[in-house]
């Protein structure tokens, strides 16, 4: 399933930055970054220090963007 990340307020594409990926509003972390670290077992705290720039916030904006879009549940 695609996910319209357009409509989602924390993350942000210029065509211009990162070959155009989305990333992590004001930053130039690829929102990709997210899901691939938490496959790895990182934790959201552990990313958001990893990653300067983007915010517990942004993460869990992201986390309940993708299980409203995909009609799972977001964990809390």
């Amino acid at each position: 399933m695609k996910i319209d990340w357009s409509e989602c307020p924390a993350v942000e594409r210029h065509p211009d930055r990162m070959s155009g990926a989305w990333t992590f509003a004001g930053t130039r972390v690829p929102v990709t970054f997210l899901f691939d670290n938490l496959d790895a077992g990182a934790t959201v705290g552990e990313f958001v220090e990893w990653f300067e720039g983007v915010t517990p916030a942004q993460v869990h904006e992201v986390l309940s963007f993708v299980a409203r879009s995909t009609g799972h549940l977001a964990a809390a």
